[in-house]
């Protein structure tokens, strides 16, 4: 993936130009690219005249960010005490099994990050899977394929 520096320029032109603006100027990189590149780092250290070891720690602290490339769509299942007796674990096999991806590992073509989390807050759901922030609730093994080729039939769409 090619960085282009005067797309990062406006991203942080749209943030500020003062060291405020350092969280803003990664959410949007982080927006733009689904993980924040090194090249753009070292960018906003130079606009925003802060240290690149600050900027790295920012980056590196808040889970918000990532320093890995990361997928177009984020899937995060429940792993909490009611999606795990429901059957999370199995969700996880099962996108695994389709995708070829453990949780923590993206997918090699950048489509899919796969995600596990303690708890979705949302347990009379479960087990619960959520992609780019839309829930599936009461999710069965069986639906995961289905749902995951809906996400993937609207990249080839795109790409045509």
């Amino acid at each position: 993936m090619r960085i282009e520096l005067e797309k990062i320029d406006t991203i942080i032109d749209r943030s500020s130009q003062e060291q405020r603006g350092l969280i803003p100027s990664l959410l949007g990189i982080q927006k733009e690219y689904h993980y924040l590149p090194p090249e753009a780092l070292k960018r906003v250290s130079e606009r925003l005249n802060v240290p690149i070891i600050k900027v790295y720690e920012v980056a590196s602290f808040y889970k918000a960010f990532s320093l890995e490339p990361r997928g177009e769509h984020i899937i995060t299942v429940c792993l909490g005490t009611a999606c795990h007796v429901r059957g999370g674990e199995l969700l996880i096999d099962q996108i695994d099994r389709v995708l070829h991806i453990k949780p923590g590992e993206t997918s090699k073509d950048l489509q899919f990050t796969l995600e596990a989390v303690n708890c979705l807050g949302c347990c009379a759901l479960g087990p619960v899977m959520v992609i780019d922030e839309k829930y599936y609730g009461s999710m069965a093994v069986s639906k995961v394929e289905r749902v995951l080729k809906s996400y993937m039939e609207k990249e080839e769409a795109v790409n045509e």
